[in-house]
Parts: C-alpha cells; sequence; structure tokens
C-alpha cells in the first residue's frame, strides 16, 4: 500500500470536520478526513440523526442527518479523500510541514498540517453488563437503530431512560408486536414531552413500562429468547420478559483515545490552542470543535465552523510564511469560483473532459 501525500489530514469527520474540508479547499489545499465510525458525521449521525437542530445560521431547521447531508454536497467539489471506520494509531512529526500517520488498518499519510477535530474523542456505547450477552451484539441486542423497520413485529425491550430511549420507544411502539420500555429509576431523564407521551401510550396499551434493573437472559437454540429484571419493588420481584430485540440506550462513553499520546498540551483532556490560529503546543498541529479548549469557549456547531476557518487561513499562512493569505470572498472572487467549480453566477462549470 502506498503512502498517501495530501496537503492536511483532518482527524474527525463530524460537521466541524467536514466543513473544515470546504475552508481549506478555498485556500486550495487538499485533505483526507479520518473517522473512528464507519460512517462521516460524528454526533450528528451517532446521537441525534433524526432530532432537529435550530442554531445553524440561515438554516431555521435540519436534522443532525440533514446537516451532515448537506455539508458533504458543500465540500463535494474539493474531492475529499475518506478514511471511515478506522483510527489514527501513529503519528510523527518529521520536521517543519512534514507529518507521518498511520491508522489501525495500516493506510499510511504524509502531509504538511494536522487538524485534530474529533469532537470529545470517540464514543463507544455503555454497555450491558450481563455475561456473555455480548454474543448477540448486532443480532438481537442493539446499542442503535439503524434500521427501524427490522424491528417492525417483534417483542422489543428497550433499556434506558434519556431522551434517544424515549425517541425510539415512541417511533417503534406503533409498529412492534410489544415494547417494553425499563427504566432503572421512575425518574426519566428525557424532556418531558417525551415522558408524557410514553406514558400516554402505556395508558392506552401500546407499550409497558418498568422500573428494574437487568439481571440474566435465557437463551433457545443460540438466540436470544427472554431477559430477566428485579423490580425496584419492595421484595425484589423478578420479572422475566420475552425478547426478539433488546434495544439498550445508557448513553455513550467517550474516550479521548491517541491523541492523549501526541505530546499535545492538555487541560482536563481538551487540547489547549493559540486562539489566534487554533494551532496545539506542538507546531503544525491544529484542533478545532470540542475537543480544543480556551477562555470563553462554547461547544457549539457553529463556533467549530468559525474555528475551522480561522485554522485554514492560518495553515495557509504557514505553508507561505513569506506571502500575504488575502481574505477573498465567494460571492465575488474569480479564484474562489473556479475552486468551487461554479461561474460568476453560481452555475456549475463543465469540467474538461466531462
Amino acid at each position: 500500500m502506498s503512502t498517501i501525500q495530501i496537503d492536511v489530514v483532518i482527524v474527525g469527520a463530524g460537521p466541524v470536520g467536514l466543513f473544515q474540508v470546504f475552508e481549506l479547499g478555498l485556500q486550495g489545499l487538499s485533505a483526507a478526513v479520518i473517522d473512528a465510525l464507519p460512517q462521516s458525521g460524528g454526533q450528528c449521525t451517532e446521537l441525534y440523526p433524526d432530532k432537529p437542530i435550530f442554531d445553524i445560521p440561515a438554516v431555521p431547521e435540519c436534522t443532525g442527518q440533514q446537516l451532515i447531508d448537506n455539508l458533504e454536497q458543500q465540500i463535494a467539489p474539493f474531492s475529499p479523500q475518506m478514511y471511515l471506520d478506522q483510527t489514527v494509531e501513529e503519528l510523527q512529526k518529521r520536521g517543519e510541514n512534514d507529518f507521518y500517520l498511520k491508522t489501525s488498518t495500516g493506510t499510511e499519510f504524509e502531509c504538511k498540517a494536522v487538524i485534530i477535530a474529533a469532537g470529545a474523542g470517540s464514543f463507544t456505547p455503555v454497555r450491558v453488563r450481563v455475561p456473555e450477552i455480548e454474543k448477540f451484539e448486532d443480532k438481537q441486542l442493539f446499542y442503535r437503530v439503524r434500521n427501524p423497520a427490522q424491528h417492525a413485529g417483534r417483542d422489543i425491550v428497550l433499556l434506558g431512560g434519556g431522551d434517544s430511549a424515549l425517541d425510539w420507544a415512541l417511533q417503534l411502539a406503533p409498529a412492534a408486536k410489544s415494547l417494553t420500555v425499563v427504566n432503572r429509576t421512575e425518574r426519566f431523564r428525557a424532556a418531558q414531552a417525551s415522558v408524557d407521551k410514553l406514558h400516554a401510550l402505556a395508558d392506552a396499551g401500546g407499550a409497558k413500562v418498568m422500573m428494574a434493573t437487568l439481571k440474566s437472559f435465557g437463551e433457545t437454540d443460540g438466540k436470544l429468547s427472554d431477559v430477566t429484571f428485579v423490580q425496584r419493588d419492595e421484595e425484589k420481584t423478578e420479572v422475566t420478559l420475552p425478547v426478539d430485540d433488546l434495544l439498550v440506550f445508557f448513553g455513550l462513553s467517550p474516550k479521548l483515545g491517541p491523541v492523549e499520546n501526541w505530546g499535545l498540551e492538555l487541560e482536563r483532556k481538551l487540547v489547549t490552542i493559540n486562539l489566534a490560529t487554533f494551532e496545539t503546543s506542538v507546531p503544525g498541529i491544529y484542533a478545532i470543535g470540542d475537543i480544543n479548549t480556551y477562555e470563553g469557549k462554547k461547544k457549539l456547531i457553529l463556533s467549530g465552523f468559525h474555528e475551522a476557518a480561522m485554522a485554514a487561513f492560518a495553515i495557509k499562512q504557514a505553508f507561505e510564511p513569506g506571502k500575504k493569505v488575502n481574505l477573498q470572498y465567494t460571492t465575488t472572487s474569480p479564484l474562489m469560483h473556479e475552486r468551487l467549480g461554479v461561474d460568476a453566477n453560481g452555475e456549475a462549470v463543465a469540467q474538461a473532459g466531462s
């Protein structure tokens, strides 16, 4: 496998990492994006793909997935190289504007700068602590819903009391054979409107709600067949429920991962940066989005977009230290139009050979 030559490697394919591709593209810089997840989108697609977002400028409302779809369309003119379902296992600074990276799949990169846009790190689901139940994972035990239709007509037991748990319970219940929501306590951590809807659904016979803790499971012919719970009553009553699909929403646990070993200055497991450039304590490595920290930091997507723009200008200047980096507007700049592949009216320009 040959080493990939690229201007900038971006670690993290969430919304901020994707927008960084756009800002680098405007500066005439190529980018490769690496992410641990099998799809781009970060928290937007992992935590709230169907939930509305209201604070993206000029977009009154969109879902997490729609935001990612729009960003991918926006960066398409720059043909970013995406390397998903892998993590950066090795990073070496070999000289000024000279880095080497190797991922968990053996993919190797040589680049001039590195941008960390990994959010709060890689997210892993908080798993069920019942011995041997993990053998059913991605078969009958699920920590996220990828295809709601596959759970239709089945006995569903759903564990959790947060927003994701209740959102999916309300969505899956109408098509399920049966659905039982099991929370550890009577106190749910979800929006009150969702809690009210769940209780109304239960009162109407469309679902069951139980306060209990998972104790054990049963299997028949190698398949998960039932789950036993200890209820939160004085007698600690045990209840066994038939189950086809066990859905677990105990939340996600962020892990900073290999970034901790890259020699960067950290503050409470967040990367400190120079606020003028978003460069870390290691020259040539930059950090944007939720993974960085500075005075006044706000963990918002729109703040990350601003940081991406600032980092792109700083990187361009670092690559051409003796040359002034002029601010050019996409509305009027012929150079910006050329890089975006459009004419002065915003119409796509046919590429040579097309």
